[in-house]
């Protein structure tokens, strides 16, 4: 059954039987089931890769639909990691799949990353993907990362030695974290569907060339791909001097996230709670108009008048259009509040549950 199923792979020169087994007895991770994760699980479990993790704690919209074909529209509302762990062991019952429903945070990405042999980074803000890198270098995992916006992508290899034993990591390009809200993401920018599948792909090629040591992977090299014109070029990652990782496990665990995104149901429970503030960071003008009665509005352009109000509620919730700038806002009452409150921001945004607010 597995030789006809690997057929035309196992025959190809400087491949054979020997590199199928090698793609059976690997474990990958696969940190996002959208855009990018959806081919990069989808090609490595036809291609036959033993074990596939996938995280992710979101749940299909149908605006996902353009670029996540793994999905479909009756999956609307469904869990992305149930929807496609099934949809890949109908693909490939050979294989196992193991499915996290959880957001990654300091607490719990040692635990997760730990079994695997390879990582791929899919995710679409900066919080968790310098938490992934920095956990993959203290680790030594192999990273393979990716990312889209508009009509452009970005691949890459981290934290894998090369043949001069120099292994680099995100920080190499990009030291410091953005602060929420600073860099817009997709649901912002916009990305033309296929775009995700090319880079996801791309992705999965250097994954499997990772396992079985085929071909020349991009460590320590970044690939950049204009879609509109088909432009590649290939820039080389030197080390950098501008930073520092963690090197022990309390130091992950230090950093801890200062909110908490959550989701529609999370914000309906809070809602019933006495002690909970809603606050609409978006600006006058910005539609739908929520119930005065239930949320106060604090817009960003004004956000410094209520940052010196004195607060008295214990939880706050900040939702705006897309959870961008609630996470900003979320952020700036962090730094006053400390852990002295719990502040949370509505993943998605109001965009993404229209629904409830319409």
């Amino acid at each position: 059954m597995e030789q006809e199923r690997y057929h035309r792979q196992t025959i190809l020169d400087k491949f054979g039987q020997e590199n199928q087994l090698k793609l059976k007895r690997a474990k990958v991770l696969v940190i996002g089931a959208g855009g990018l994760g959806c081919p990069v699980l989808q090609y490595l479990a036809a291609m036959g890769v033993g074990v596939i993790g996938i995280a992710d704690d979101d749940h299909i919209a149908l605006s996902n639909l353009h670029r996540q074909v793994l999905y479909s529209t009756s999956d609307v509302g469904k869990l992305k990691v149930s929807q496609a762990a099934m949809r890949l062991k109908e693909m490939n019952p050979e294989i196992e799949i193991i499915s996290h429903h959880l957001r990654l945070n300091s607490n719990n990405i040692l635990g997760i990353l730990t079994p695997y042999d390879f990582i791929f980074d899919g995710t679409d803000n900066f919080e968790t993907r310098y938490l992934i890198n920095d956990c993959c270098a203290l680790l030594k995992k192999p990273l393979v990362f990716a990312a889209v916006s508009a009509y452009e992508g970005q691949l890459a290899i981290f934290n894998t030695p090369d043949e001069n034993g120099l292994a680099t990591n995100y920080r190499d390009l990009f030291p410091i974290a953005p602060k929420p809200g600073e860099i817009a993401n997709c649901e912002e920018n916009g990305v033309l569907g296929v775009l995700p599948g090319i880079i996801g792909s791309m992705a999965a090629a250097e994954i499997v060339k990772l396992i079985t040591g085929i071909g020349k992977p991009l460590i320590n090299k970044l690939l950049h791909y204009n879609l509109l014109t088909n432009e590649q070029y290939v820039l080389h990652i030197n080390k950098g001097i501008d930073y520092q990782l963690p090197k022990t496990e309390n130091e992950i665990l230090q950093t801890a996230d200062s909110f908490v995104e959550i989701n529609i149901e999370q914000l309906t429970a809070l809602k019933l709670q006495s002690s909970t503030l809603l606050v609409d960071v978006r600006e006058t003008h910005e539609l739908p108009l929520l119930n005065t009665s239930d949320f106060k509005k604090a817009p960003m352009s004004s956000f410094e008048d209520f940052l010196d109000s004195d607060i008295a509620a214990k939880d706050i919730v900040l939702i705006c259009q897309h959870g961008i700038r609630s996470q900003a806002a979320a952020e700036a009452l962090h730094e006053k509040y400390g852990a002295a409150k719990n502040i949370f921001s509505l993943k998605g945004g109001i965009v993404k549950w229209k629904n409830y607010f319409s």
